[in-house]
């Protein structure tokens, strides 16, 4: 195990933000589409084409505030959201001119801006009486809470870990979030007032679903889905082999990165973003060879064109049709190589090859995959589909008074952008039924 000095690397903006005239430039190049499909494309239905027309006409902070107005975490989704596959993707001048104009890189610049300000561009209604508990204190969370805060409801957020921010503070690259920027984001939240947040309580530990459901008007549950799937073969116990979500994690909350422990020949199993991030991490703490194995081919791969370019860029291997069989011990407890089966899809159906290759690691984080925690579930009785809590429209599940979402509740997924638009599209919900 070894490591060089990652500071500047990881700590340096993979997207430096756009200047005042930069923005300005930018903002000239939209057409304003009447009926803008990139309005249809951004899952919590900004109005791309009036915040970018407020760029351009000079009022960053009229912008910033069109934005938020939709989606309360939009700095974050700025950074990481996966523009290229979706607002970006349906941008005209991207079926045009395949250069599409750099939406979020202009919602970056006009909320920056706005957040920058010293008086917070919310205000909380009266005092209602309710008060509602929500339970984790990740994007969905966050975004019902802002939300009821506004109407005048007081909010209590349980969350399990020491910091909140769920998936932006422990599950998002070092590199994409500089700067604490989870943090800050969180704090601009809480600004409105009327939301208290309680650190290190555990949903099934330390209380249960129908305590909070007899306590307060409503329950809000942004859960993530909190385990990690495995692969199920010989060898996971071995030292050097751990999820990559963890290894994440451990990274985002280190204060000094030449502490860890970091592979010199680092395989990753997987293909969705996790995989890409702790590839491109790993690279960046200074593993001289990163491979990340997938069993399927590129364009089933759950992680953008982008994301595998961005990948490729820092040097990390992308080998397809390769699934693992097992770990090798190197003699002392340690993983030394992964042996893997070559795979083949026929009429759409994977399968192996029976031919095998032997790769050399001496540290193996999997990315395949998360599930849903039973334990903070005992005892409720919530209809579930594929482990999953099912949902209506309105974030309601099979419990009138128990909403949830994030990737947590069935046809969900882990962008950011989808669980700020659950976490608010209950909000509304939850008012109304309050009302």
């Amino acid at each position: 195990m070894r490591g060089t000095d990652p500071l500047v690397e990881l700590q340096t903006d993979l997207h430096p933000p756009l200047s005042a005239h930069e923005a300005a430039v930018e903002a000239d190049r939209c057409y304003f589409c009447y009926d803008a499909p990139c309005v249809t494309a951004c899952p919590t239905g900004i109005d791309v084409p009036l915040f970018i027309r407020q760029i351009q006409s000079g009022n960053p902070h009229g912008s910033g505030k069109t934005i938020l107005d939709e989606n309360i975490l939009v700095g974050m989704c700025a950074r990481v959201c996966p523009t290229e596959t979706l607002c970006e993707q349906a941008c005209v001048r991207q079926t045009a001119e395949n250069s599409p104009v750099k939406i979020g890189a202009l919602q970056r610049y006009a909320t920056d801006v706005l957040q920058a300000e010293s008086t917070h561009p919310y205000q909380r209604a009266a005092a209602t009486g309710r008060s509602v508990a929500v339970v984790g204190a990740g994007p969905a969370g966050l975004a019902c809470a802002h939300r009821l805060a506004m109407y005048g409801h007081s909010v209590t957020i349980f969350d399990a870990n020491q910091k909140p921010g769920g998936l932006n503070e422990y599950g998002i690259a070092a590199y994409k979030t500089v700067n604490n920027f989870a943090q800050a984001e969180v704090e601009f939240v809480l600004d409105i007032g009327g939301i208290e947040i309680k650190s290190g309580v555990a949903l099934g530990v330390d209380m249960k679903l129908s305590e909070l459901a007899s306590q307060h008007d409503a329950v809000f549950l942004g859960i993530g889905l909190g385990d990690v799937n495995a692969p199920g073969i010989d060898g996971e116990s071995l030292k050097g082999v751990e999820n990559a979500v963890g290894f994440i994690a451990r990274l985002r909350q280190t204060q000094d990165y030449k502490s860890l422990d970091t592979g010199n020949h680092v395989l990753v199993i997987g293909g969705g973003m996790t995989a890409i991030d702790a590839a491109v991490q790993s690279k960046m703490l200074g593993a001289s060879e990163v491979t990340i194995a997938y069993r399927r081919g590129p364009e089933q791969m759950n992680a953008s064109e982008y994301e595998q370019h961005l990948a490729q860029t820092h040097g990390v291997v992308i080998r397809h049709y390769l699934q693992p069989l097992r770990y090798i011990d190197n003699g002392s407890g340690y993983v030394a190589s992964v042996e893997l089966e070559q795979m083949s899809v026929s009429d759409g159906v994977l399968t192996g090859t029976g031919n095998t290759t032997i790769l050399q690691a001496d540290q193996v984080l999997t990315a395949i995959g998360q599930k849903l925690q039973s334990a903070p579930l005992e005892g409720a009785s919530l209809e579930l589909k594929g482990n999953r809590i099912v949902v209506n429209a309105d974030r309601q599940t099979s419990d009138k008074k128990i909403y949830a979402g994030g990737d947590c509740i069935a046809g969900g997924d882990d962008l950011t952008v989808s669980a700020v638009q659950d976490g608010k599209l209950a909000a509304e919900a939850i008012n109304r039924q309050l009302a």
